[in-house]
């Protein structure tokens, strides 16, 4: 979904109340005898013939001056005065359009603001609105907070303006509303017609918003009164409260309540950790979850390297190219040199005279790295693309980032075969491609059937070709079986495959760990930010997912 009298006191010196009618009154007093607010107050003076101007202040505002600009803002604000306290920020005419949107367009008629304490020139302050349009009423209340800086040009103390000061999840160019909902509610139901609420499953909270805010007119249902957040079509807006409930749509998702729940369950136990299930015969979604629950949608837009899970289709590059094989000789030397970068493997191992089941169920860098040169600067973007579906427009239903494997050169052509580079995936792409590589075909994901709005899925130019199927599918078995993907998937039979990967970014001190995987017709993958090892960070995650498909 989209998303009297009061006193107050700083310090002894402000008093907040609320009139009889229409804004609150905010008033000031001072004790410190000091109007300029740092003790050294320059004034214009006189000899008769001159006169010396005041010279412009400079330096951090001083405690006086940020409670007495606090205290003109918030009052001329309660009172309903846009224009006055417009005139005390940074951004005369962006505040002014946002204090009279406030009043205007979110039907404002009454605002208590309640200061909090200063921390030096940020000032928090709590608002208390009544909200009025036609003849229903409903209250509001939220924190928000401010800052004092200091005008370059004249030297007074200025509130430092942003959206965020008068809501907290305002960014520019959004506006708080009330009125009809752009888009009437719905309810939105797993693959067996259970209901999903944010309730029960916080993590959905952003895609049951984007999943409204597409199907809401397609649903069935009518629109309700909301106070909500207007995000100018840049992303799904957002619901703050309900004045009067529309009737909502039944929107049939591809989700499985069951699943979801496990995925939630297992990324809350890693923070800043990621999963994704799909069903490599059709390509449906059937959970998704993010830790924290309702943090960045990383399980489907987040752009992160996706280290050697990407491994699964460089292989099947390397196979169809004839340039690696199962059964085949292939080289793992500890390092490795190409376009000017030298590479090497995890503790710098290597492997003699061994073949590249080997290579990859241990997840060799080099085994990679040495095939550069022989391959063309476009050839892994064209096998990702035509083969597993990277870099085409996905139409899952909602939002997403769909992958990208962009041409590159050099050292960066060598890195992008071992996840790195300029690979971005998350999630839902390598589950995607453990999805793939399962059947050989390309399946877009999705989580509501096309039919619903007859959009087109998108469609890769080729199927993967059978004895290369063959091969990727023994590399994975083994991996998973017998090699760095044995411990997580340990209990785990049948047709199972799957590549671990760690992922290294500049500035952290542990790499991003990735796992993805499939178990007969379920794949999943799952990445740990910072999490280290993929084997050790991810690897539970999805095996667990695998065994609750």
């Amino acid at each position: 979904m989209r998303k009297g009298a009061k006193a107050a006191v700083i310090g002894g010196v402000f008093v907040a109340m609320v009139g009889a009618a229409g804004y609150g009154a905010y008033s000031l007093t001072s004790d410190d005898g000091d109007s300029a607010g740092d003790g050294t107050v320059a004034s214009a003076k006189t000899d008769g013939a001159a006169k010396t101007k005041a010279p412009v202040k400079t330096g951090p505002p001083s405690d006086a001056e940020v409670r007495k600009t606090v205290g003109d803002f918030l009052a001329a604000w309660g009172r309903g005065d846009a224009a006055e306290a417009a005139a005390l920020t940074s951004d005369e005419k962006a505040a002014r359009a946002a204090l009279d949107g406030y009043r205007k367009q979110a039907r404002v008629n009454k605002v208590t603001l309640t200061p909090g304490t200063p921390t030096g020139a940020k000032a928090p302050f709590r608002v208390s609105a009544e909200i009025a349009h036609a003849e229903q009423r409903a209250t509001w209340a939220y924190d928000s907070a401010l800052t004092v800086v200091r005008d370059a040009e004249t030297g007074e103390a200025r509130v430092d303006w942003k959206p965020s000061v008068v809501f907290p999840k305002l960014r520019p160019g959004d506006t708080v509303r009330t009125g009809p909902a752009k888009k009437p509610p719905i309810k939105a139901v797993d693959r067996n017609g259970k209901e999903l609420v944010p309730a029960e499953h916080p993590t959905l909270k952003v895609v049951l918003s984007g999943l409204r805010d597409k199907y809401g007119a397609k649903a069935g249902g009518t629109a309700g009164v909301e106070l909500y957040v207007d995000r100018a079509g840049k992303t799904p807006d957002e619901t703050l409260k309900v004045l009067s409930k529309g009737t909502p749509g039944t929107l049939r998702t591809t989700l499985d309540a069951g699943l979801q729940r496990v995925a939630e369950q297992q990324v809350a136990k890693k923070p800043k950790s990621s999963a994704v299930v799909i069903k490599p015969s059709t390509g449906e979604v059937l959970a998704l979850a993010n830790s924290p629950a309702e943090g960045f949608n990383t399980a489907l837009q987040g752009s992160l390297a996706p280290g050697s899970t990407m491994k699964v289709v460089s292989s099947a590059l390397l196979i169809d190219k004839g340039l690696a094989g199962t059964g085949k000789q292939h080289p793992c030397p500890k390092f490795a040199s190409y376009g000017g970068w030298k590479f090497q493997n995890l503790d710098k191992f290597e492997i003699k005279g061994g073949t590249f089941d080997q290579s990859f169920a241990r997840s060799c860098n080099t085994a990679f790295i040495t095939q550069a040169s022989t391959l063309s600067d476009d050839a892994l973007t064209k096998e990702a693309r035509d083969v597993f579906g990277i870099g085409l427009n996905w139409q899952t239903g909602v939002p997403t980032f769909d992958g990208a494997v962009p041409v590159q050169q050099d050292a960066s052509k060598a890195a992008s075969l071992i996840g790195q580079g300029g690979v971005r995936m998350n999630p839902l792409t390598m589950a995607s491609v453990s999805a793939t590589a399962s059947t050989g075909t390309f399946r877009q994901p999705y989580l509501v059937a096309p039919s619903l709005d007859n959009r087109t899925l998108a469609k890769a130019p080729r199927a993967m070709k059978p004895d290369t199927v063959k091969q990727l599918k023994s590399l994975m078995k083994l991996t998973a079986t017998a090699g760095t993907g044995a411990q997580a998937m340990s209990g785990l039979s049948g047709d199972i495959g799957a590549k671990t990967g760690s992922a290294e970014v500049d500035g952290q001190k542990k790499p991003n760990g990735w796992f993805t995987a499939y178990r007969g017709d379920v794949a999943a993958a799952a990445v740990v930010q910072q999490g280290g090892h993929g084997g050790e960070a991810a690897g539970p995650i999805v095996a667990a997912l695998l065994r609750a498909g």
